[in-house]
């Protein structure tokens, strides 16, 4: 059923448009052959998928630094793996991961279909917790800034979502109101429930197919946001 009466957008960028986790496995198959052959990147992949989100599940509600989430996710792979490292090459695949991985830019299938489709009647906006400057040359190196009137990330806004301060940065930047707004994210907690705990309404991108509750508006492919608006 369409939603009537919005005018403003607001997407998450990782995991919703920009496929993180292939472009994350590009980035680390590049580092491994230069530096680390004897790594074996799909065992290396099965660990770092999980420990990185929940490392991220730890950053956003400011549990650990940015510091400590490049060095932990890390670390804690590779002792996964019982692949001994020292610090000072984790520290060195850190950066080499944060300067490489904006060069590796898979978008999911539909983003440009459904950016174009929504374009033209909508205003719309990212709001992202990513690192600022990563988030800023993923978008360019993927040729979406055109599509975006505002770019909203969690070092502007002081907070990450589901803080509802970023959501507020982001509205007041955008000069948008909650009731012609909607929120479309991987994330049912820091996106879905974010955005509904101030009133702003939201679509779940479940390309996870993981549960959720009937009452959430959800797609399972970028195109099926047709079908809303």
């Amino acid at each position: 059923m369409k939603i009537t009466g919005i005018k403003n957008i607001f997407f998450d960028l990782d995991h919703t448009l920009w496929d993180f986790d292939k472009n994350s496995e590009l980035t680390f198959d590049t580092i491994f052959k230069r530096n680390h052959p004897s790594v074996q990147l799909k065992t290396f992949i099965e660990k770092y998928v999980p420990i990185n989100r929940a490392c991220w599940e730890l950053f956003q509600y400011d549990k650990i630094s940015h510091a400590e989430l490049r060095y932990n996710r890390l670390k804690h792979s590779f002792d996964a793996m019982d692949y001994v490292v020292s610090d000072e090459e984790i520290e060195s695949i850190a950066q080499e991961y944060i300067d490489l991985l904006p060069d590796n830019n898979h978008l999911f299938d539909g983003t440009f279909e459904v950016l174009d489709y929504l374009n033209k009647d909508y205003n719309l906006h990212i709001i992202t917790n990513g690192f600022a400057d990563v988030q800023f040359r993923k978008i360019k190196n993927s040729n979406l800034a055109s599509y975006f009137d505002t770019i909203t990330n969690s070092e502007m806004a002081g907070v990450k979502k589901p803080n509802p301060i970023i959501f507020e940065y982001a509205l007041d930047l955008s000069k948008a109101k909650k009731e012609n707004s909607i929120m479309i994210g991987d994330s049912l907690e820091a996106d879905i429930q974010g955005a509904l705990d101030i009133g702003l309404d939201a679509i779940f991108f479940n390309e996870r197919n993981v549960q959720a509750a009937q009452n959430i508006k959800q797609v399972n492919h970028l195109l099926e946001l047709k079908k809303y608006l």
